[in-house]
């Protein structure tokens, strides 16, 4: 009982910020290839606007762990505030499409930052008993920001245009940014408990890349598939020729279901283990990917959509989990870091992967490759999560 009142006691604190900052992303995501058409940019160049903010958290990944072990989870997530407001202050003002590119990649940057540190600080707060339900609480809620996000993002824009997507963002941040002031530092496991990492962050790398050539790996599936699931929905609605009114409503409605699992699944976790939910999640995943071209009216779609929606939610913040799990107590921000680098280069590697493979063989063999990419997730995290979670503390 003390244990969940310790959860609660740092939950506001620590699931708030995630929520605004959630509302921020999710409030600009739909407007960044607008503004860059705005600015002249062709289709294909605005495409590649949308992906600077993936690349940047890519970039960002190594050096967001080292930064947070250097400075701590609290001073991290200010810094990366900071930077996220110059970064959407320039959305504002850049008279070109390469500055607004700048700009994007640098609110990835920022959210690399983000993600990691409150990653790290969760998996130091929060006993192992609970670690996957705090981590699947914090992906869920940041899922619930994302979804919330277009909403405020569209209302803003009756009055500023597009630019008021970013201004949404902006002042979300900045609330974000003063619940953080009020963050309880885990100063007690820092100072006394917690040794001082004196290793760099390639000796940290070196050290557990039997752990990140697997598990890492394994992560790196996940991360493909899972973002696949945001691109086959819609393509697969045009190739069969629904309006984008309805695209949206089922997208809508597959996220919807997504966002109620989230606490399920970190109990399961908690409860069975890791592999109770990370493998059915991506077997789901699989076969939902399996299904859809065999889908060709409203109704099927739907029904295929909300399997991935189920299988999606599943898996909320098992990869956090998987990751504070095989982190080590010395330089747990920095191996934290190079663990989120193999999930963030899955999540960018599924659409390139699937845009390749329909170029090459059709849509519906592109998304059938896909159902397989899950079912190899599936079978790594079969083979390479371990029976147990990390439970050494530092002496």
């Amino acid at each position: 009982m003390s244990q969940a009142r310790s959860l609660l006691k740092i939950a506001p604190a620590v699931y708030l910020p995630a929520l605004l900052y959630g509302i921020g992303q999710g409030a600009i995501a739909p407007v960044v290839a607008l503004s860059a058409t705005h600015l002249g940019a062709s289709v294909a160049v605005a495409g590649l606007v949308v992906a600077a903010a993936g690349l940047g958290q890519v970039i960002g990944d190594i050096p967001a762990g080292a930064l947070t072990n250097r400075i701590g989870e609290r001073s991290a997530m200010l810094a990366a505030t900071v930077l996220v407001a110059l970064a959407l202050a320039a959305c504002l003002v850049v008279p070109n499409v390469w500055g607004l590119a700048i700009a994007i990649g640098c609110t990835g940057l920022a959210g690399a930052v983000w993600g990691l540190a409150r990653q790290a600080y969760l998996s130091e707060a929060v006993p192992i008993e609970l670690r996957a339900r705090a981590l699947s609480t914090l992906g869920g809620v940041q899922r619930i920001g994302s979804f919330i996000g277009p909403f405020l993002g569209a209302g803003a824009m009756k009055f500023l245009g597009t630019d008021g997507a970013y201004w949404v963002h902006l002042i979300a941040a900045l609330l974000a940014c003063g619940v953080l002031l009020s963050l309880p530092d885990i100063e007690g496991r820092t100072r006394g408990s917690r040794p001082v990492a004196a290793q760099s962050t390639w000796v940290v790398i070196r050290d557990h890349f039997p752990v990140l050539r697997t598990l890492g790996v394994g992560a790196l599936l996940v991360g493909a598939v899972r973002a696949s699931r945001q691109v086959v929905i819609p393509l697969w609605a045009l190739h069969i020729g629904l309006d984008p009114q309805t695209t949206s409503i089922i997208f809508g409605l597959s996220g919807a279901v997504d966002m109620l699992l989230f606490y399920p699944a970190g109990s399961v976790m908690d409860r069975l283990g890791r592999k109770w939910v990370a493998v059915p999640s991506m077997f789901v995943l699989g076969l939902a990917h399996l299904l859809l071209p065999l889908t060709h009216t409203t109704v099927t779609l739907t029904l295929v959509a909300l399997l991935m929606g189920i299988g999606n939610g599943l898996g909320a913040g098992v990869i956090m989990t998987l990751g504070a799990d095989a982190s080590p107590p010395v330089g747990r921000a920095q191996f934290l870091g190079a663990f989120r680098l193999f999930a963030d280069t899955g999540n960018g590697a599924g659409p390139l992967l699937l845009a390749g493979a329909t170029a090459l063989l059709g849509l519906g063999p592109a998304i059938v490759i896909m159902a397989g990419t899950g079912w190899a997730a599936a079978t790594a995290m079969h083979r390479w999560i371990p029976p147990h979670p990390r439970t050494e503390q530092p002496a």
